[in-house]
C-alpha cells in the first residue's frame, strides 16, 4: 500500500491502496485520514485546472505545486517517492512517479 502524507510533519494523510494500472500510471482507492481534509481543496482545484489545461498550463502548474508543497508520496515500503504527478477525485486516485527527481533547470 502506497501512502500520502504531510510534507511539514509526515503525518498521514491517506493511504492509496492500488486497484490496478495503465502503465505508466497506478490507480487506487483513497482511505483518507481526518488530515487529509486540509488538503481535499488542493487536489479539487488542481483537477478543474487539468481540464483546461490547454488554455491554463501555467494556472496548473501553480496548483500542481502547491499540492508537491503539501504532500509527499511514500512507497508501499515506506521510502518517499522523489518525483510524481499524482491525481485524486473523490475516492479514486491515480498517478505516475519517477525514482528520480525531475529538475525543472533541466527542461
Amino acid at each position: 500500500m502506497w501512502t500520502l502524507h504531510r510534507r511539514d510533519d509526515g503525518g498521514l494523510l491517506a493511504d492509496l491502496v492500488v486497484t490496478g494500472g495503465d502503465f505508466p500510471w497506478l490507480n487506487a482507492h483513497l482511505r483518507p485520514t481526518e488530515g487529509f481534509l486540509e488538503v481535499r481543496p488542493l487536489f479539487a482545484e488542481e483537477l478543474r485546472l487539468l481540464d483546461c489545461i490547454d488554455q491554463e498550463v501555467e494556472s496548473w502548474e501553480r496548483a500542481y505545486d502547491a499540492i508537491r508543497s503539501a504532500v509527499t508520496l511514500r512507497y508501499p515500503k515506506g521510502q518517499e517517492v522523489p518525483e510524481f504527478l499524482l491525481h485524486i477525485d473523490g475516492d479514486e486516485a491515480w498517478w505516475r512517479w519517477s525514482d528520480e527527481p525531475f529538475d525543472k533547470e533541466d527542461s
